[in-house]
């Protein structure tokens, strides 16, 4: 079954009592028991719902996984993985990550005697000397957030397992409609189902998807344990938003391989950063891994901070906001509101400036996108203030 089949039939049957097309919202605590610990398969809904199980066959089927797993946010399913570790355990992570994810690694779990080393995730030397006796977990994201750099992800996940550690790839950016992690050697892929997967800027969730049972079955058990779970209503909303991943990615991929050409061209622009791009460094790997290129674009004007700050508070169609991956259009000062729990020298460090900017370019019309990126170039202008 292809993916744009799999996005609306995976895991959904027509309701058995009436034949309703959609599955039904079960929304319930509880299931009465037949007999002590003689059920229909659910007993409590932090344990199981029939409509988060829809979701996490539907997600699981899209990343060719054998097992998915639905959670309330998409850092409670990295917490979660996190779980798996113990005082002591080491993970050698990517310096380009998303700041939650970050604050998560230093804020919280850091205090709890995990460690961490960031790299440069797209130089696999960088990834190989990092790994100590201790290292648990290798993190990537690819493509990351916000300079969109492109990790070799075979080449990555090979040098974990040889070393006997689980790759976890945020696959958030990509979807599963443009990358699959574990077919490239991943152990986990994660997503913020926030983004592209609801893809209507109007629900909050998170997901795993693996293949091998006996994980599986550890980070089931803390699913339950620890109880970060989504309602049942947030499942359908991501559940009806993965319905038209298929055809949305397309046009995301479209608009913002318009709008990085038409950035790349303009005078005003010192950098873009768009892994579609023939002339990016990450073009010819992005290209072999993906199956396009996404509808993320970073990219940095000329001139300071407080001009491109200009830029980022003058656009119209594009909402300054800190989601990404609806249908609706968002710019992002990573440095001051995505990735502002990531200290400036960290930040730097990973090539990520105070002046970028991150667009999430959505499914409107290119032209009037376009034109409203130009209008707020003019403004920002220091001719014009």
């Amino acid at each position: 079954m292809k993916l744009a089949t799999k996005v609306i039939h995976a895991g959904q049957k027509p309701e058995p009592v009436t034949g309703a097309i959609m599955p039904p919202v079960f929304l319930t605590s509880t299931y009465v028991q037949e007999a002590p610990a003689q059920h229909k398969g659910y007993e409590y809904s932090r344990s199981g719902n029939p409509t988060r199980a829809a979701l996490e066959t539907n997600i699981a089927a899209l990343e060719g996984a054998e097992y998915g797993l639905c959670f309330a946010s998409g850092l409670a399913a990295e917490n979660t993985v996190l779980h798996l570790l113990k005082s002591g355990d080491h993970i050698v992570t990517a310096r380009d990550v998303y700041g939650g994810t970050f604050r998560l690694f230093d804020k919280v779990w850091k205090q709890l005697g995990i460690t961490f080393t960031a790299v440069n995730a797209y130089n696999l030397d960088e990834i190989r000397a990092a790994f100590r006796p201790e290292t648990k977990l290798l993190w990537l994201e690819s493509p990351s957030n916000p300079l969109l750099s492109i990790v070799d992800l075979a080449g990555a996940t090979e040098l974990a397992k040889s070393r006997n550690a689980i790759t976890v790839v945020d696959n958030t950016f990509a979807t599963p409609i443009l990358q699959q992690p574990l077919e490239l050697g991943a152990d986990i892929a994660l997503h913020s189902t926030t983004k592209y997967l609801g893809g209507h800027s109007d629900v909050i969730g998170g997901a795993l998807a693996v293949r091998d049972g006996e994980l599986y079955e550890r980070l089931k058990f803390l699913q339950n344990a620890a109880g970060g779970v989504p309602g049942p209503f947030d499942c359908y909303l991501v559940l009806r938003g993965i319905k038209t991943l298929d055809v949305r990615m397309q046009r995301h991929c479209e608009n913002a391989l318009k709008i990085a050409e038409f950035l790349a061209e303009h005078e005003d622009v010192e950098r873009v950063y768009y892994p579609g791009l023939p002339s990016d460094p990450n073009y010819a790997l992005a290209k072999r891994q993906m199956r396009g290129f996404g509808g993320m674009v970073s990219l940095e004007l000329r001139g300071d901070l407080q001009r491109n700050r200009r830029f980022a508070s003058s656009t119209e169609l594009f909402a300054l906001a800190e989601s990404l991956g609806g249908v609706e259009s968002m710019i992002n000062h990573p440095a001051s509101m995505t990735h502002a729990s990531i200290p400036k020298e960290e930040r730097e460090k990973g090539g990520l400036r105070d002046t970028l900017m991150r667009l999430s370019v959505g499914i409107e019309s290119v032209d009037d996108l376009i034109a409203d990126l130009q209008h707020a170039i003019n403004v920002s202008s220091p001719m014009r203030v």
